[in-house]
Parts: C-alpha cells; sequence; structure tokens
C-alpha cells in the first residue's frame, strides 16, 4: 500500500505532519512526498530519505494564479501520481488542495483526502455576502472543483467548515470532518520553568511567532507594545519571524525601525521555537484567522499563558480566563488590557499557564489527533 502527501512548503511536512507520516507508515505504508522547491531544502530532503520515504520534486508557485504555470503543476503532479499508483493521498495548503486533488482525481486514485490548514489572503473579509476580487472568485472555484472530487475534506476548526458551506464550495455530499488542528508533540514540548529577572520575580516576558504578515497581527502586537512600554518600561516583547512572500507582508523597513527603537527583541527565523518559548511567560498572537496555530498549541504544551483573539481558529485554543484570554480581532486596546492583566497580577502566568498544559494534554496531543485523522481516511 502507498501513501502520498502533497506539500507547497517541504519543511512544514515533517514540523506539522511528520508524526502523522510515522504513524501511517507504521501500518505499512510507502510514504511518497511531493513538493516544490527540493534543491533549497537539501537537509529536509535528506531527513525524509533517511526515513524511507520517497520524495518527489514539482514546480509549483506559492503565491498568485498564473494559468500557464498553474496548469503545468497539475499536469506534473498527475505524471508523478500515474508512476507512484498510491492507493491514498492528502494533500494540505491551497494549491496542493486544488491541484493535487484534481490530479488524484484524473489518476483514478481511490482515497483522495484534502485539509485544509487555513485559509488566508484568498479568504480575508470574506462571507457570502460580500463582494469578492477577482483573485477570490478564482481561487473559490478551483477549491469547489477540487473538494466536490475529494473523498473527504478535513477541516482544523468548526468556522472554517462553516464558511465553506457557507460559500457552497463543498457539496453537501462530500464528507467533512474537523480535527483538532495539527496537533503537538506533548513529549518534544516539556513544560519548562518561567523565566525570572534579576529580582527573583517572574519575567514579565511575551512573546509572537509567526510569519510577519499583517493578518498574524503583528502591527497590534507593536503597537500595545510600544504602548505598555510607556508605562511599563521593563517590560519585554520577543518577535520570531520572517518576512514571507504575500501581499500583506510588513516591510523589512518596519522590521528594522521595531528592532532601532528596542520595542522588540527580535529572533529572526528559529528552526527550533523551544528556547523563546523558554525565554518568555506569555504567548501572543494576535490573528485575524487560522486553521489552528500550532505556535500557541507549542507554547501551551510548554506550560505559557495565551493571549490570542477571538477569532476562528484561535479561540478554540484558549478558554477565556482559564489558560489565558480572547481578545477583539484588530484592536489594540483589547491586546493592551490582556496584557496589563498579566503585569498587575503576574500569579496569573503561573495558574493559566498550567491550565494551557492540561489542554494541550488533553485535546491537543498530535497521536490523539492522527489517529482520529488515520481512522477518517479508513487507515486502522
Amino acid at each position: 500500500m502507498k501513501f502520498l502527501m502533497i506539500s507547497s512548503f517541504l519543511p512544514s511536512v515533517l514540523n506539522f505532519r511528520g508524526k502523522l507520516l510515522e504513524a501511517i507508515q507504521q501500518h505499512g505504508f510507502e510514504i511518497h512526498i511531493i513538493a516544490p522547491d527540493l534543491e533549497s531544502f537539501h537537509a529536509e530532503v535528506e531527513k525524509l530519505k533517511k526515513l524511507g520515504y520517497f520524495v518527489h520534486s514539482v514546480a509549483m508557485q506559492r503565491a498568485g494564479t498564473n494559468p500557464v504555470s498553474d496548469l503545468k503543476t497539475l499536469f506534473e503532479i498527475y505524471k508523478i501520481i500515474k508512476k507512484i499508483q498510491p492507493d491514498y493521498v492528502l494533500s494540505y495548503t491551497i494549491k496542493p488542495v486544488i491541484y493535487g486533488t484534481l490530479a488524484a482525481y484524473l489518476a483514478k486514485v481511490p482515497n483522495r483526502f484534502s485539509l485544509i490548514t487555513g485559509l488566508g489572503y484568498a479568504f480575508q473579509n470574506v462571507n457570502s455576502t460580500s463582494k469578492r476580487s477577482t483573485f477570490q472568485k478564482i481561487v473559490h472555484w478551483l477549491y469547489k472543483q477540487a473538494l466536490v472530487r475529494s473523498t473527504k475534506v478535513f477541516f482544523q476548526n468548526p468556522d472554517d467548515l462553516n464558511l465553506f458551506k457557507e460559500l457552497k464550495l463543498i457539496a453537501e455530499d462530500i464528507p467533512a470532518v474537523v480535527v483538532n488542528g495539527s496537533g503537538v508533540n506533548v513529549t518534544d514540548f516539556q513544560v519548562m520553568d518561567l523565566p525570572y529577572d534579576a529580582h527573583n520575580k517572574i519575567k514579565l516576558s511575551f512573546l509572537l511567532i509567526a510569519r510577519l504578515l499583517e493578518d498574524k497581527g503583528i502591527r497590534e502586537y507593536i503597537k500595545a507594545a510600544m504602548l505598555i512600554k510607556k508605562e511599563y518600561p521593563m517590560v519585554e516583547f520577543n518577535l520570531v519571524g520572517w518576512i514571507d512572500e504575500n501581499p500583506t507582508a510588513i516591510k523589512q523597513e518596519e522590521l528594522d525601525e521595531w528592532i532601532d527603537q528596542k520595542v522588540i527583541k527580535y529572533w529572526g527565523k528559529l528552526s527550533d521555537v523551544r528556547p523563546a518559548i523558554a525565554d518568555s511567560s506569555i504567548y501572543v498572537l494576535p490573528s485575524y484567522r487560522e486553521g489552528t496555530p500550532r505556535t500557541v498549541l507549542e507554547a501551551m504544551s510548554m506550560g505559557r499563558a495565551i493571549i490570542t483573539t477571538d477569532a476562528p481558529g484561535c479561540r478554540e485554543t484558549v478558554i477565556h480566563g482559564e489558560n489565558g484570554y480572547l481578545v477583539e480581532v484588530k484592536s489594540v486596546s483589547s491586546l493592551e488590557a490582556a496584557m496589563k492583566n498579566f503585569i498587575i497580577n503576574p500569579e496569573l502566568i503561573v495558574s493559566m499557564g498550567i491550565r494551557s498544559r492540561e489542554i494541550a494534554l488533553n485535546k491537543y496531543d498530535v497521536n490523539q489527533v492522527n489517529h482520529h485523522m488515520m481512522t477518517e481516511m479508513g487507515i486502522k
């Protein structure tokens, strides 16, 4: 039996789906992966090959829609699938879901699964009554064509599923299942002691890990940090991430200015985020919308209190007042108020961090999430 995973970004295969592929391989499957830009990720390719997986290169533009290059991508995936002849295909992120699923259908793969990990720019400010851009209309139509040819569609939160139904992007007769994100490896992300300052008090240190995009709430985080620092100059604000190819990406000049003004401590892009989480006492993600944010789950697993938005994908991770606070989307004042609550009541950092770990164990353990997905795919 052969299992094929299609991704648009090879590092995410091990980072987000590694444990799932490991579990599927243990069920006797030969594992294949299709992804673009393999020459840029030599170390990742070697790791995957050492695990006994087969890695296949495909030309794929991660951003934008170019009909010629996208048709080429579809045809290339189709040719690889015909050669592999997999029994199962799982695609995630926009282009793999669209072109991977269509190619798998054309190649007559019997089990075709799509995983919607987040909606991003193509669904920004979209509902059934909103005016959509030409780009959004094209992407939504392509999604519809792909999902009607899926055996089953996985969503990482109920809001995304409801929006797809509202927009009629998923047919009534196509099974849809909500899973608890990608899960978190609670063994790798163990509870770490909170950092302490020179006065032997819990260090008031906030952290945000994200691609540096507007819709991750980066600017709200920076504005709230500026306001807090005027009143509490000793409070730290950490930022981990990188500038992405995206229409909403933060500009390098903005980032440089924040660093020069000492608003933030910038860690850059980290392959291992645990040191940054360990050096912080509260994790913040003011995102406008997510699938289920992996960084939040990792911070929860390490025993950190959370501030995130009352937005799809984010709101599922926090029980307001128990393991953190839910704040309004795009609201600097709401974010600032939540931060101040921890500054004024630092004992909450401890109690809410303990509760975060409990929720991570009970709801987001990667083994539980993978068992759910495999059962739904018929891999037992």
